[in-house]
């Protein structure tokens, strides 16, 4: 491990789990975990356990008091007969972000985590640090939504503006966008929130549109790059490579905070993307490369959506971490196996056949339609963005 990063992970993120089939099950976390440990790319003394106490003053640099004061009631079961009002009235009465007994420690576990990342790079204790389990950025400062209860990227990145006074850029990759992160900076100019993922025509939460632009003193830090349905990597990657460093030059930022959540993979689903493993490789280089160019080395990455659990979430989001310490696998992706002992472990649990290898061999997928069509729509997209840069 690269003496420049740091992996925090809570056990009690595992908690966060809504119910039996919800999409958003947190077995993603030990999958996670397993492979990296069977590559020989993490070993358990390497994992910090975060020690951030989460205190309402916390949770209140982004969540107003009664949303919180909420939450932790929703979180006692012993209160659940006379609070469906409460609930419904806070987002957590839905078939996407119901409550459960002990929401609030859970969702206050995975706070501590992306916040412990944060300090840890901002008071120069290490370059880079890892936070998977964090990255829930549909919290609102009023309401839970997508999946989503307490928006632990913008407590973070509001923590690091207050402790620290730096110029924050916040990069999402998930293919839903970052509204909630977005709209809580909306009117900040030393807090730019970039986000590239399906188009909202077709997608929750249905923004995320490239007239998006931030307000009043906030205008020009904000920027969004919506992806056509069936997007493939080659289109992806053109866009996000071009787009993100006219972003970063023009901005120039202190510290980079990302967001890797990976739906944009062609097996998710609960998107329309038609993407590879290959841009889950590429984009936390590109994003490793920028930190070094432009922050000192600064980045603190974080997890999010993915719900392909067995077959995606646990490469993509090794294969950020594999980024962020220069591992030596990374040399050699193409054509490598994955571990035989993790294969063996999770084959019988999962509903599908395992992938063997770290990369997808994207020639077997399905030739999608109207490419250029595609390819055309999102160039026109990448040049809005781009064209006041």
């Amino acid at each position: 491990m690269s003496s420049n990063a740091l992996f925090f992970h809570h056990p009690q993120a595992a908690r966060y789990k809504f119910y039996d089939d919800h999409p958003f099950d947190p077995i993603r976390y030990q999958l996670t975990l397993d492979l990296l440990k069977d590559a020989s790319a993490l070993k358990d003394e390497d994992i910090e356990t975060p020690v951030i106490e989460v205190t309402d003053q916390l949770l209140q640099l982004v969540h107003r008091p009664d949303y919180v004061k909420a939450v932790k009631q929703l979180s006692n079961a012993a209160n659940w007969t006379s609070d469906e009002a409460l609930a419904n009235q806070y987002g957590m009465h839905t078939e996407d972000t119901p409550y459960f007994e002990g929401i609030h420690e859970a969702a206050a576990a995975i706070v501590s985590g992306s916040v412990a990342a944060a300090d840890a790079v901002m008071s120069g204790r290490t370059l880079h640090a890892y936070h998977m389990a964090g990255g829930l950025h549909h919290a609102f400062p009023d309401r839970a939504a997508g999946f989503c209860v307490y928006n632990d990227a913008a407590i973070a990145i509001q923590r690091i503006r207050d402790m620290y006074g730096a110029r924050v850029l916040y990069i999402d990759t998930d293919v839903h966008h970052g509204d909630g992160v977005q709209w809580s900076f909306y009117e900040n100019p030393d807090i730019c929130t970039y986000s590239i993922h399906e188009t909202g025509k077709f997608l929750f939460p249905g923004t995320g549109f490239a007239y998006e632009k931030g307000l009043d003193k906030g205008f020009g830090a904000c920027f969004n790059v919506p992806m056509e349905p069936y997007t493939e990597d080659d289109s992806w990657l053109e866009c996000f490579n071009t787009t993100i460093r006219k972003v970063i030059q023009h901005f120039k930022p202190d510290v980079i905070v990302s967001q890797h959540g990976c739906d944009a993979h062609a097996y998710d689903p609960l998107s329309h993307i038609h993407c590879s493993m290959r841009i889950y490789k590429e984009m936390p280089a590109i994003i490793h490369e920028l930190a070094h160019s432009f922050t000192e080395g600064r980045w603190i990455a974080l997890g999010g959506g993915g719900y392909d659990l067995w077959r995606v979430v646990p490469r993509a989001w090794s294969l950020v971490w594999l980024e962020m310490t220069d591992h030596p696998l990374l040399q050699s992706l193409d054509g490598t196996a994955l571990p035989e002992t993790w294969i063996h472990r999770w084959q019988d649990s999962s509903p599908f056949l395992l992938p063997r290898r770290w990369l997808d061999d994207a020639s077997a997928f399905p030739a999608m339609p109207r490419r250029d069509h595609i390819q055309t729509q999102n160039r026109h997209v990448q040049d809005i963005v781009i064209q006041d840069l």
